[in-house]
């Protein structure tokens, strides 16, 4: 195993110190947790967004932590779920009298932790509300779910709960507008390879030289099956066509698209897959209305790509333009 790191023990803890450095202007620690928040939490008069899950996945999540997204990020050791009380610190670093929402992408640890942690947090006096992401078309109730997983999907709604908290609008109506997100977003990825957890030291599977994982999880879990490798614009045909079943579009109507790279995945290849992706989309006649291209939600050092897309009303789309400021996203 090849990692640049100094040990398997310390891994979490100083890459969240390197990101404070890195990013002092939006982000700050909590004292002996791992929860970054923003550096001006809590905001007063704003719903709280906080997100989170477990390590390897950068830049999500603490990379969306600022403004017009989330307002903290938990992490987890290695792709294993925060506990609890790490959640519960988070929740009351950036606790506003207007309430948090929780977005919790669906794997079951998360589920488990996220919504113990916001039982105590209610306990507590905060008033709490979540959202379940379950974005992934290749699976059903797969290794670490019940139903489908979530995965790149979740930026969608960190940006469009997040700019909707930003307006000031209400814990029921960010929570409404998150849920729409969800239900109107779908995924695809594939992989070329494994990647390897530090603690673990070997590659989580075995592909041929010439093969390829078609609909993996973001922590290497099983697709639909394998496959011999074939062209990227073979791949983004099948990939999108697979979204599009699962989703009722017309012509038309607008999308936003992500082409998130795993991790090790050059961006060439990446705009070679978003060319194919814009020209499917214009031969069915479906306006792309905003695109993101890059890493986004990773699975350390894998080689692949995802594909998600997100049907857009006014609503979300004016939400999903609006300005925000954050490590790894900034934009107006």
């Amino acid at each position: 195993m090849k990692k640049i790191i100094n040990s398997t023990e310390a891994i979490v803890n100083e890459m969240l110190e390197g990101i404070v450095k890195a990013h002092p202007e939006h982000i700050k620690r909590v004292e002996g947790f791992n929860v970054l928040t923003r550096v001006n939490s809590p905001i007063q008069g704003k719903v709280a967004l906080i997100s989170g899950g477990g390590s390897g996945h950068e830049p999500s999540h603490a990379g969306f932590v600022g403004k017009g997204m989330l307002d903290a990020a938990v992490a987890g050791e290695v792709f294993t779920s925060p506990t609890p009380d790490q959640v519960l610190e988070g929740i009351k670093a950036i606790g506003s009298d207007k309430g948090v929402l929780l977005v919790i992408k669906n794997y079951s640890g998360d589920v488990m932790n996220f919504e113990m942690a916001a039982e105590m947090a209610e306990m507590e006096g905060i008033k709490v509300d979540k959202v379940v992401v379950n974005d992934d078309v290749a699976v059903e109730n797969s290794t670490y779910t019940t139903g489908r997983r979530g995965v790149a999907g979740t930026i969608f709604v960190h940006k469009i709960a997040g700019a909707a908290a930003e307006e000031g609008k209400s814990l029921e109506e960010v929570q409404k507008i998150a849920q729409k997100v969800v239900d109107n977003t779908r995924t695809m990825g594939m992989s070329l390879g494994a990647c390897t957890v530090p603690a673990v030291g070997k590659p989580s599977f075995t592909l041929g030289e010439d093969e390829i994982e078609m609909g993996l999880g973001i922590h290497g879990e099983p697709g639909t099956h394998r496959e011999k490798l074939s062209s990227a614009d073979e791949l983004t045909e099948y990939m999108l066509g697979k979204i599009l079943e699962d989703m009722s579009i017309e012509k038309a109507e607008e999308v936003g698209v992500i082409v998130n790279g795993l991790g090790a995945t050059p961006l060439m290849e990446l705009y070679i897959v978003n060319k194919k992706l814009h020209s499917l989309l214009e031969e069915k006649e479906i306006k792309v209305n905003k695109t993101l291209i890059g890493n986004y939600m990773t699975s350390l050092e894998m080689p692949g790509f995802s594909i998600s897309v997100i049907k857009l009303d006014e609503e979300l789309k004016r939400l999903l333009n609006a300005e925000a400021d954050t490590p790894a996203l900034k934009e107006i």
